[in-house]
């Protein structure tokens, strides 16, 4: 048998199915090109708004209480002279917590700032040179046509949970602006403008304290293109599981709740499937 033609034998014998029925065409988002990356983004700086910042330079010391990603934008560019090939630009907003202790023996107050990091990667993403147009079906209006994109690959990034490692404070005679624009939805997330008052708290006579944060971040990088596939159609996909009405009584939901038992008696280290992460029983 080719080894390009599918054998419904085994998958027959594994779903049950009867057969496939017919190959059928479909446009989906195949994966050209992918990378996965750890990195530790070592003295970030954490931009304040003016009420932040006053309180930062007031500040003993800091602690990080808790760091998250906003958004990640992309840019995508042809590499010259290599083709199929693109240039990844990206630019993470993240959104810093700190802990500031401003006197000793004082509950520490919580502020928030962001910190911003750029990365490229580069990525084979293929070749296309057409233009793609589609409609657009709205109900009660026109079918209108979306707006005509050309045949370019499509660049993704996962992004982990960030880790917060460490924060730190540096004395600064002026302060430094963000190293790009900051979006508008950002600055609205925080409630105003990063830069503006920037100069007038440059100009001041006080020196100022600058927050430098550690964080480790796992991402994922995909160049994607839709592309048309022949696949083997076994069966409709009908659900086999019947629909479990819910109830109004919070004590009938409660009573289908398992007892916590690892709650009350945790697991000892030998109970623990590969806990260390080495590929066998932590002892």
């Amino acid at each position: 048998m080719p080894e390009n033609e599918f054998d419904t034998r085994e998958t027959n014998e594994q779903s049950g199915s009867s057969g496939c029925t017919e190959p059928v065409c479909i446009d989906a988002s195949r994966v050209y090109d992918s990378c996965g990356d750890k990195d530790c983004l070592e003295d970030l700086p954490v931009y304040f708004l003016t009420s932040a910042q006053e309180i930062v330079d007031r500040a003993s010391s800091v602690r990080l209480h808790d760091v998250s990603v906003i958004t990640v934008l992309i840019d995508l560019e042809p590499v010259p002279f290599h083709k199929g090939f693109y240039s990844v630009d990206m630019t993470f907003f993240f959104e810093v917590s700190l802990d500031v202790c401003v006197q000793p023996a004082v509950t520490p107050m919580t502020v928030t700032g962001l910190s911003v990091f750029s990365k490229k990667v580069i990525l084979y993403g293929s070749e296309g040179n057409v233009k793609v147009f589609s409609s657009n079906f709205k109900l009660g209006d026109y079918d209108n046509q979306n707006m005509p994109v050309s045949n370019l690959p499509r660049a993704t990034v996962q992004v982990a949970e960030p880790i917060g490692l460490s924060a730190r404070l540096c004395e600064k005679r002026n302060l430094s602006a963000p190293p790009c624009r900051i979006p508008d939805f950002i600055c609205e997330r925080f409630g105003g403008s990063f830069c503006e008052d920037l100069s007038n708290r440059n100009d001041d006579s006080g020196d100022h304290k600058e927050a430098l944060v550690t964080i480790g971040i796992f991402t994922i990088v995909q160049m994607e293109r839709n592309v048309q596939i022949m696949i083997p159609v076994y069966d409709f996909c009908i659900p086999e599981k019947e629909c479990v009405t819910s109830c109004d009584n919070p004590c009938e939901l409660f009573s289908r709740i398992d007892f916590p038992t690892d709650e009350f008696f945790p697991p000892r280290s030998t109970e623990l499937e590969d806990n260390c992460g080495c590929g066998r029983n932590r002892s």
